[in-house]
């Protein structure tokens, strides 16, 4: 990361022509000092662990993996299939549904034996949805994976899959969607850098961005009943994971993260995640599922791109409190100094992005998108009207609007007050009572124009 190349020059002329000289400037001195850190090392998992993954004690269940080829590499292909072969889950099944005019990816697979392996021609490019369908109309597994046709899984990718499902089960939870952590690769597939670590589910950063994306795993019934949608192509996986998150909404243990890079997503000139003005038709319709998604819950919304291609906002035409009832407290960036001191927190009080520069994104951009949260600063907040009561119960204050606003008023909180303990108590109560708190980054300059008028008192 941070590295001056051919690439990241390409992607800084694009950012330059989408955003101005300003913020390029930002976004480039902020990439350099990422360039700083220690360097990403991706370290597979030993054979010792793999072999004993390989024991595996629990009745096994099959996974079904798709995969839409058109015009594959032998190479890639080859790389991809050897990924699924390495398996210590070895409870898996491919569907290579091709698309391809000629013959060249059926020469490559009809050169295996392995009955795992089920190939599928179709008649025709219909666009990567129709293609997808026609390979899930194939899959007999419990749980279907996504895999694009030029990158390759870890070798204990689906073994952490299938664990993550039986955890569950004994928990007595019916897993239905999984995703794990990612990077990418080069072209060879032999240096790994830009690590996506996630975090677990996060509804409104999902509805920022598509962050889940490598390795997805839904269950069977979930992913066949929504299928895939042409009118989303390039952007079909972020389409059913909104569609797949709207089924499971109010269930999101079902949901499951893990934490380990379990996919290597490879980068070359006609990749995305290589040359991101390759495919902006991807990232327009991304826009399309976000407004689609919003349209099905009757949010009166409206889904507008960011400053980074692939992130979004929704713009709520009353705010989000009104639009939504799930949202209880909405929060936004305190700062001090130019820099990120408050806003949203973990439950032990920890601030995330703190010490960020006011003009910085953070890591993929995360400190500039919209966010569930664990627990908000209270001095940054406005809540729902319906929760003032139990606001003034927690607070021992009541709920008074900043002059002008909807914004509590912080300074009718006693002299000494613990605002990171109170901020805390508040959240929790909040969550309790079954709302969403939501970090809103865009408003930080509402909050601090408030906060300094406060301060001049």
């Amino acid at each position: 990361m941070g590295k001056i190349n051919p690439a990241n020059v390409k992607k800084t002329w694009y950012y330059l022509k989408r955003n101005g000289l300003q913020s390029t400037w930002y976004a480039a001195k902020e990439r350099l000092e990422e360039g700083k850190q220690e360097p990403y090392v991706f370290r597979p998992v030993s054979a010792e662990v793999l072999e004993e993954q390989k024991k595996w004690a629990e009745d096994p269940f099959l996974f079904s993996i798709l995969v839409p080829a058109y015009r594959t590499g032998e190479g890639y292909l080859r790389e991809l299939v050897a990924s699924l072969q390495d398996q210590s889950y070895p409870y898996w099944e491919l569907i290579l549904a091709d698309a391809t005019e000629d013959d060249s990816v059926k020469k490559v697979i009809d050169t295996y034996a392995d009955s795992r392996i089920c190939y599928v021609k179709l008649p025709g490019n219909r666009g990567i949805s129709e293609n997808t369908n026609e390979a899930l109309q194939h899959a007999a597994g419990k749980y279907i994976g996504l895999l694009d046709h030029d990158d390759i899984l870890t070798p204990d990718a689906l073994y952490e899959m299938a664990a993550a499902v039986e955890k569950g089960k004994k928990a007595g939870i019916e897993v239905k969607m999984l995703y794990s952590d990612e990077d990418k690769c080069d072209g060879e597939g032999k240096h790994f850098y830009e690590p996506n670590r996630k975090e677990k589910f996060n509804l409104d950063l999902l509805l920022s961005n598509n962050y889940i994306c490598h390795l997805l795993v839904m269950e069977s019934g979930l992913i066949k009943e929504l299928g895939f949608r042409k009118e989303y192509d390039g952007a079909q996986d972020y389409d059913l994971v909104l569609r797949g998150a709207g089924k499971l909404m109010g269930q999101e243990e079902q949901i499951v993260h893990i934490p380990k890079v379990l996919y290597h997503w490879r980068c070359h000139e006609d990749s995305t995640a290589q040359n991101p003005q390759s495919k902006q038709y991807a990232y327009d319709a991304g826009l399309r599922a976000l407004q689609d998604f919003a349209d099905a819950r009757k949010w009166k919304a409206r889904a507008i791109p960011l400053k980074h291609l692939g992130f979004y906002q929704l713009l709520y035409e009353e705010g989000p409190l009104k639009a939504r009832k799930d949202v209880g407290a909405v929060g936004g960036r305190l700062l001090s100094w130019g820099r990120t001191m408050g806003g949203r927190m973990t439950k032990e009080g920890e601030v995330y992005y703190k010490g960020l520069p006011k003009a910085y994104s953070g890591y993929l951009h995360r400190a500039a998108l919209t966010q569930d949260a664990e627990a908000l600063d209270i001095r940054c907040i406005q809540v729902k009207e319906e929760l003032y009561a139990l606001f003034e119960e927690v607070t021992e204050v009541p709920y008074r609007k900043f002059p002008g606003t909807d914004l509590f008023d912080a300074s009718t909180l006693p002299e000494g007050t613990d605002y990171t303990a109170l901020s805390l108590k508040l959240s929790k109560a909040v969550r309790e009572a079954g709302y969403r708190l939501l970090y809103t980054p865009d408003r930080a300059e509402k909050w601090n124009a408030k906060k300094r008028q406060i301060d001049r008192r």
